[in-house]
């Protein structure tokens, strides 16, 4: 794993349970504001998918983009996590 993808993926983890951020927003957490398309590439490599949250990440104009399990489980992802989120919120 390169220093950048190191990066990378600790900027995803910090993406709060049932929110999603873009890959522009990663790549200047990452440290490197215009490499968004080295972002999707180093999240393509993802080792730990369903614990480095790569599921969390979308295009600017908020399309899902890929996943490694294709974007309906992507999307139900994302649609789980806000609903454990509101729960959690809810009962605070």
């Amino acid at each position: 794993m390169t220093s950048f993808a190191g990066r990378v993926y600790k900027a995803v983890m910090s993406i709060p349970l049932g929110q999603v951020r873009t890959y522009k927003w990663v790549a200047r957490k990452a440290g490197s504001s215009s490499a968004y398309r080295a972002v999707g590439t180093a999240l393509k490599k993802n080792p730990l998918p369903l614990v480095i949250p790569c599921h969390r990440v979308v295009k600017s104009n908020n399309v899902l983009g890929g996943y490694i399990f294709g974007k309906d489980f992507k999307k139900r992802l994302l649609d789980l996590e806000k609903e454990i989120a509101l729960c959690l919120t809810s009962k605070e």
